[in-house]
């Protein structure tokens, strides 16, 4: 997979997103503590250390972008492939910045790419979170959920044709 180049994002003046390196992961890692503990709180699920750890476990700089705002941190996204398409991981924005349509920016950019490769896109989003309003809005339908976890599935969409 070639390594995805700086992009600016239209909807942020001063905004931008760069290929992730392996010196962002402790920023990330803060990031989705932040992001994901409302919703953990609310499953019984939270932990201050593990919210941690999972993210530097699984944690692929090829396979992520980062979301810069102003040179800041304000976000990432992760495309992992898989053999029946792509998996979204680690698509975490700054509470500050979301509800200004960056985030849809930015699964409009991912869904794009997909649906050129066409290649469908996988995801989880945990019970009762606000994201899930932000997927199906995108496309994505529910394939399956537990308790915790709702996994989520967007087919590509199909390629344009020619019309007389």
């Amino acid at each position: 997979m070639r390594r995805p180049r700086r992009v600016s994002i239209s909807i942020m003046a001063d905004g931008e997103i760069r290929p992730a390196k392996a010196a962002d992961v402790e920023p990330v890692a803060e990031l989705r503590a932040v992001v994901m503990r409302a919703d953990l709180e609310r499953l019984g699920r939270y932990d201050e250390r593990r919210v941690r750890q999972r993210l530097r476990d699984g944690f692929a700089p090829d396979h992520t972008q980062v979301i810069e705002a102003g040179g800041v941190l304000a976000g990432c996204v992760g495309l992992r492939p898989a053999p029946d398409g792509h998996w979204l991981e680690h698509f975490y924005l700054d509470p500050n910045l979301q509800g200004r349509g960056i985030g849809s920016a930015v699964l409009r950019m991912v869904a794009e790419r997909c649906d050129r490769e066409d290649s469908r896109i996988r995801l989880n989003v945990l019970q009762g979170s606000r994201a899930r309003r932000l997927y199906e809005r995108h496309g994505f339908t529910v394939e399956s959920e537990d308790p915790v976890d709702v996994f989520m599935v967007r087919e590509p969409a199909p390629a344009p044709t020619d019309a007389p």
